[in-house]
């Protein structure tokens, strides 16, 4: 496993939305700038970390250094059953 750091290429999302903005507002487009205020970034870290099935792979999408706290933190995959009928 590769440990460089990763801050470097990480990418800032007040930064980037606050470019957006200013380039939506620049245009005139201010229906748009309403929708990206109300957009919450929040969630996209565990929904990217859910939706890739291969754990090293998501971990380093992550820039985790250990396999655990991806799981631990940022997996949100339930367990798939059966129905019960």
């Amino acid at each position: 496993m590769n440990s460089t750091p990763m801050a470097a290429e990480m990418v800032s999302v007040p930064k980037v939305r606050a470019e957006l903005l200013i380039s939506l507002l620049a245009d005139g487009n201010t229906d748009l700038v309403v929708k990206v205020r109300q957009f919450q970034f929040r969630n996209i870290r565990p929904k990217a970390a859910s939706e890739i099935e291969d754990i090293s792979q998501t971990n380093r999408l992550l820039g985790h250094s250990k396999e655990d706290i991806t799981k631990r933190v940022y997996r949100r995959v339930g367990e798939i059953v059966s129905p019960t009928k």
